[in-house]
């Protein structure tokens, strides 16, 4: 490895695997480094949509909001294959909002992004057809309108892997223990925490994309132990069995002003949430409460003619939002956008330039990369130009409305693959699936069978080419397989893959 970069970036999260590739593609030189897996803190705890934030219209962002409509179209055309269009159901709750200003609000979103692919808003008769049916009597009248679905991890991941196919060192499982201005460069160190091995890297200017953790690494990394920038907003969900069978998803008012989603996860579940409480700790250690499952299966049941119970879920998830604290008396009131904060001299004199990233959405963060380039070519010098809006991400190089047509020639090619499996398999890797099922004939070609759909072809391309090194990272980030798998099964594909790397 050479010792020195252009940026040195902190996080492998969707900030930071966002700005390398951004960077790399303009041609500097970039190494991230990732304490843990890509996608193991905030990005992977999402509610799973690339949306513009109705709700936020209520708090005025609508900048915020402009931003990130303007992005679901943009990331749609460039990841076809994990972003895929999903139409919303908003039911009228004649003990809330009325129906006259959901609708201007709905106008208003149809109207402020530059839509131009996604269907516009409709009014929709809940007393009839499919999308009335799981829900109470008492909900009559609803609306319909458009946002996207993501699935997050493997975003996050298909931008590092864009990254390093262009030229950015991705380092996870390496830990930044410390970093020290020597004039106008950084001298930086990593620890491997697989092989406790240190590596000293020096670079002209460092992000600091560590989410949650952004102050903490200002402490522990750069010794500002004052560092005080983060409001810590824990965001809960849960996972249940299907409870509809039409592909919409549903967005819930409540009565505390917020909303909750229902949208359809893998293919025979619900996904439920978010919460937004603040949090104190580890972030790493965030778990879902009580009260929250609680608020949850309450809000649901609220709208659902059959209630959702705390024995029905099957998972839970919670995770850590980092938003940038900007004294908002409630969490779900604290901005969702972001926050760049320079610090450009040390108290040794040293003038190497550090850029701290605070909040931020998994929408707008490709936007977010390009205002970082701004800022770091007006420190360090401009190399290249914005390109991301156009370029696809790794097996995403079809047309946006194509994927049944991907679909169909793969099923060709691979006539013996379960059809579910296949479809798994399209969503995740595009047109790079050749790479990941090869020229195999026969299932007995795809090598061991773990189980539920995952063969030896797969786990040795994640291991390869993405990063993998343990069974979590296949089952819960590379894909949602640990939601099927059974504990005999995850172990065995664990003890695997250890002996294979």
């Amino acid at each position: 490895m050479n010792t020195h970069v252009d940026i040195f970036i902190i996080g492998g999260g969707i900030n930071g695997v966002g700005i390398a590739r951004d960077a790399a593609g303009r041609g500097y030189s970039v190494a991230l480094c990732e304490m843990n897996d890509l996608a193991s803190g905030t990005s992977s705890w999402s509610s799973k949509l690339v949306h513009g934030g109705l709700r936020y219209l209520e708090h005025y962002e609508f900048m915020l909001v402009r931003k990130a409509l303007t992005e679901r179209e943009i990331l749609w055309s460039v990841a076809p294959h994990i972003i895929r269009p999903m139409r919303f159901i908003l039911p009228h709750h004649k003990d809330l909002r009325p129906a006259w200003l959901l609708r201007l609000g709905l106008f208003l979103y149809d109207h402020i992004g530059g839509r131009k692919l996604l269907p516009s808003t409709k009014t929709v008769d809940l007393a009839r057809g499919i999308f009335g049916k799981p829900l109470k009597a008492i909900f009559k009248k609803g609306f319909q309108y458009s946002d996207c679905q993501v699935d997050d991890a493997r975003l996050v991941v298909l931008n590092a892997l864009d990254a390093s196919e262009r030229g950015a060192r991705i380092l996870v499982q390496n830990q930044c223990t410390s970093a020290q201005r020597e004039g106008d460069k950084w001298t930086v160190q990593i620890r491997d925490k697989a092989t406790g091995k240190t590596t000293t890297i020096s670079a002209d200017l460092i992000v600091n994309a560590a989410g949650p953790w952004v102050d903490h690494v200002l402490g522990n990394s750069f010794g500002k132990n004052d560092a005080r920038n983060v409001r810590m907003v824990q965001g809960s969900h849960i996972v249940v069995p299907k409870l509809y069978d039409h592909d919409n998803c549903y967005i819930f008012q409540n009565a505390d002003d917020r909303i909750i989603f229902a949208i359809p996860y893998t293919q025979n579940t619900t996904l439920i949430g978010t919460t937004d409480k603040d949090f104190e700790g580890d972030p790493g250690e965030a778990k879902i409460s009580a009260q929250e499952i609680q608020y949850l299966c309450d809000a649901a049941s609220e709208y659902f003619e059959t209630p959702v119970r705390k024995e029905n879920i099957v998972w839970t998830y919670s995770g850590v939002r980092p938003l940038y604290d900007d004294g908002a008396s409630a969490a779900q009131e604290a901005t969702r956008d972001y926050v760049f904060k320079q610090d450009l001299a040390g108290k040794d004199g040293g003038t190497a330039p550090l850029i701290n990233i605070f909040g931020g959405k998994i929408t707008t963060y490709r936007v977010l990369a390009e205002k970082m380039m701004d800022e770091i070519e007006d420190l360090i010098g401009r190399k290249g130009r914005p390109w991301t809006a156009k370029a696809a991400l790794p097996g995403g190089d079809f047309p946006a409305r194509g994927f049944d047509d991907l679909l169909n020639k793969v099923s060709a090619r691979y006539p013996f693959m379960n059809s579910a499996d296949l479809e798994r398999l399209c969503h995740a890797y595009g047109t790079r699936m050749t790479m990941v099922l090869g020229n195999a004939e026969s299932v007995e070609q795809l090598g061991e069978d773990f189980g539920c759909g995952l063969f030896e072809v797969e786990v040795r391309y994640l291991m390869l080419n993405e990063w993998a090194s343990c069974a979590d990272d296949i089952i819960w980030r590379r894909s949602k397989l640990g939601l099927v798998m059974n504990d005999r099964q995850i172990a065995h594909l664990d003890k695997w893959i250890n002996r294979e790397s």
